[in-house]
């Protein structure tokens, strides 16, 4: 009854007759000013689920200092992103009084970096701290697994023909033997071995990311600008980071922090894919060691069929193309279907991808692989 009453909210409606007191209340409370109010059907309501949390600053401060008392991180976060969205707070979030006091996450990150021209210089180092945390968070998941995978997918990528026993590729050493299958002796004659290159240090692949900063993208151009950092700091990567809406913007000389990377993009705007990709294909040297990931939604403003053509004259040189229309935990994204499907038929095929997933991804890209693209068959 406790657990249906804080869920129905009270009044003359839950029907439960549980009355709140004590810590319950106060959560009721925090859970009415954000959830309580805005429709008529909710007006009859008891006073603490209708208060809302208004313009208050110091309200809103209390508020946030409540959530965090009562419910869990990740609860908190939900919390902070609708009433953010509900009830229209982004100014206050440009006091720097209100960044002290919210739970730090992706989403929080894309908000202030859409408020980021906006912002007085009184918030702004706030403001970075706020960004700094989060991004050295998802460094410390992502770095090690991203590092190890594409490492070794760097050193398996390079194939002799001369290897020592422990560098053998069997899989492949069988498939370019098995014209000499002997039937009597049931084996096969490894006639050619086909082994790992060793590891080296110069440069094996170059890696293209090209992201979206229009608004709908904010938690994808955070992950994004993060795993730049990461793919800059390995020497056998050649990694450059552009940033595009309208505009193309190369931040590559910036990809050693990826705060610095985060606050030189600007959500929100227009959307120009096929200028960006003229750019990208522009810096394009070595066509068949070149992965380009292109991060978007693919709603695009400019102009589809030389987008197109784009993307399958770098398919012809050798380029390996891969579309991300997200790169987010935040399930299904919205995307232009249309636009999708014609990159799937150019063999470029377009698919949401979890951070997790991305060193899978770049790795069966360095090798040339089929991608591990998600099974969405069951999704809706």
């Amino acid at each position: 009854m406790r657990r249906w009453r804080l869920v129905l909210g009270g009044g003359a409606a839950d029907g439960t007759g549980c009355e709140l007191a004590g810590r319950d209340a106060a959560m009721d409370g925090a859970l009415g000013a954000l959830y309580g109010g805005g429709d008529a059907g909710k007006k009859d309501r008891s006073r603490d689920r209708s208060a809302g949390l208004g313009a208050s600053a110091p309200s809103v401060s209390r508020w946030l200092g409540d959530i965090r008392k009562y419910f869990p991180s990740s609860v908190v976060q939900v919390m902070q992103r609708d009433a953010i969205e509900r009830l229209g707070l982004s100014a206050l979030l440009l006091e720097p009084e209100m960044l002290e006091a919210v739970e730090a996450d992706v989403h929080l990150v894309g908000t202030l970096l859409s408020l980021n021209k906006a912002m007085p210089e009184t918030t702004k180092e706030t403001a970075r701290a706020v960004v700094r945390k989060v991004v050295e968070d998802l460094e410390k998941r992502l770095a090690t697994r991203t590092r190890a995978t594409l490492t070794g997918a760097l050193d398996r990528s390079a194939r002799v023909n001369r290897p020592r026993h422990h560098d053998i590729d069997w899989n492949r050493t069988i498939a370019v033997n098995l014209k000499n299958y002997l039937p009597e002796y049931r084996t096969i004659v490894p006639e050619r071995l086909v082994g790992y290159g060793r590891a080296s240090q110069s440069v094996k692949k170059e890696v293209i990311l090209c992201i979206d900063q229009s608004g709908s993208m904010a938690a994808s151009v955070v992950y994004a600008s993060v795993f730049g950092a990461v793919l800059g700091s390995m020497r056998s990567l050649n990694t450059r980071l552009v940033v595009f809406d309208t505009n193309v913007v190369d931040l590559t000389d910036q990809l050693d922090d990826p705060v610095d990377v985060l606050f030189g993009t600007q959500l929100g705007g227009g959307t120009d894919i096929n200028r960006a990709l003229a750019y990208c294909q522009s810096q394009i040297t070595r066509p068949a060691d070149t992965i380009v990931v292109l991060i978007s939604d693919l709603y695009e403003g400019g102009i589809r069929n030389e987008m197109l053509k784009r993307v399958a004259a770098m398919k012809a040189s050798g380029v390996q193309f891969v579309t991300l229309l997200a790169l987010s935990d935040e399930g299904t994204p919205a995307y232009d279907r249309e636009h999708a499907a014609a990159l799937s038929a150019l063999d470029a095929p377009a698919f949401a991808c979890t951070p997790d997933l991305f060193p899978e991804v770049m790795a069966a890209a360095i090798e040339k692989r089929p991608l591990p693209i998600p099974d969405t068959s069951n999704r809706t």
